[in-house]
């Protein structure tokens, strides 16, 4: 009981480093864009992040980080062991202002304790294969959709961008099945949007300062959508390993019967961590990557907020981290491909492709040394 009240502690000490780790996914473009100052957004941020609490409760991801080890695989060392590498990793990559995934952290520990401890076959190889391609995917597919928004602001003709907007969110609603509270959230967002265009269009006299203006307006709803998504696929996670520790502890039978009090601990540790900011990768997120406007932060946030949204109702644990970066290199490479410090970018895709890895390693040597005195 000692060790099982020891990883919960553990567990939300993690999800508390996630909150300001991953603070800067959320706060970066507003905060280079100037819409907000620092404190100013991460109060923005971590307020979106409680707000999630109210939106996700299918716990797809929490559910598939859970069986991403057999079960019979699953000790309570073997949790222990994945949270202290996952913990040690997230703050090396911190203090060194490296935006790596706290998600894929947490993942590659959790496997690499259970290889330590019952064999390459403990892990779920489908799980993990399908993360692992979302190292990928999911920053793709944010740079697309960041390239896309981007390209329909700048069109001149308004009757033309107000039906690719309408007709966008109407085959969105139509074809993924999102939640109603996600679809609502959508259908709203595409008319403020729509609704802001207008305004612009028909202002008299138009003027690059007033546009200017609507769209740093416009990114405080898109930063806190992103902030939302944000903690709902993040406190998944952590949601998904104490339900694996309750149940190896023999609290509860299974994941379905996971107190309520593990999501709302889950999502209060995000929400504070974030408030305690993550400055070091601010500048790298914000700032080295590409030059970042009102304009294309609005892009950018709402790119990584709808792909957030998507993954999530899919049951895939993606980086936050991942999801923005490939967003504001959308941004960027839509102005032109010289604008995307590329340089920078190889070095952030190291630094991903090395973190599951790296966690699954450190994992394992703990788990050894822990199975000394367990």
């Amino acid at each position: 009981m000692t060790l099982l009240v020891v990883i919960i502690i553990l567990a939300l000490i993690f999800d508390y480093i996630n909150g300001f780790h991953d603070a800067a996914n959320s706060i970066a473009t507003i905060v280079s864009t100037k819409v907000l100052t620092p404190f100013q957004a991460v109060l923005w941020a971590a307020f979106f992040n409680v707000v999630a609490f109210f939106i996700f409760k299918d716990h797809n991801v929490a559910n598939t980080i859970a069986k991403t080890v057999h079960a019979d695989a699953i000790t309570l060392p073997v949790i222990l062991s994945g949270l202290i590498a996952a913990i040690i990793w997230n703050l090396l990559t911190w203090w060194f202002g490296i935006p790596s995934s706290s998600s894929h952290t947490l993942i590659g520990g959790f496997a690499g304790a259970a290889i330590a401890h019952a064999g390459i076959h403990s892990i779920e190889m489908e799980k993990i294969t399908k993360t692992l391609s979302f190292i990928f995917i999911a920053p793709l597919m944010g740079m697309v959709i960041a390239a896309f928004i981007s390209i329909v602001t700048i069109i001149h003709n308004i009757w033309i961008k107000l039906s690719i907007i309408v007709i966008t969110v109407f085959l969105s609603v139509e074809f993924i099945p999102f939640n109603e509270v996600i679809e609502w959230g959508l259908v709203i967002t595409a008319g403020i949007f729509c609704l802001a265009y207008l305004i612009n269009h028909f202002q008299d006299p138009p003027s690059a300062y007033k546009t200017g203006n609507m769209y740093k307006r416009l990114q405080l709803l898109s930063s806190a959508a992103f902030s939302i998504g944000h903690c709902g696929n993040d406190a998944q996670k952590v949601m998904g390993i104490i339900a694996a520790a309750l149940v190896a502890g023999g609290q509860i039978p299974d994941l379905k019967a996971m107190p309520v009090w593990v999501p709302i601990a889950c999502y209060a540790a995000i929400g504070l961590g974030t408030l305690s900011g993550g400055w070091r990768i601010v500048k790298t997120m914000g700032t080295r990557i590409t030059k970042v406007t009102p304009l294309e932060g609005v892009s950018a946030e709402t790119a990584g907020a709808i792909t957030l949204f998507m993954t999530e109702k899919l049951g895939i644990p993606v980086s936050t981290t991942h999801t923005i970066t490939g967003s504001i290199i959308g941004v960027g490479a839509t102005k032109r491909l010289s604008a995307v410090r590329w340089g920078v970018t190889v070095n952030l895709l190291w630094a991903w492709i090395l973190t599951i890895p790296v966690s699954a390693v450190m994992a394992a040597i703990i788990y050894y040394i822990a199975d000394l005195f367990f």
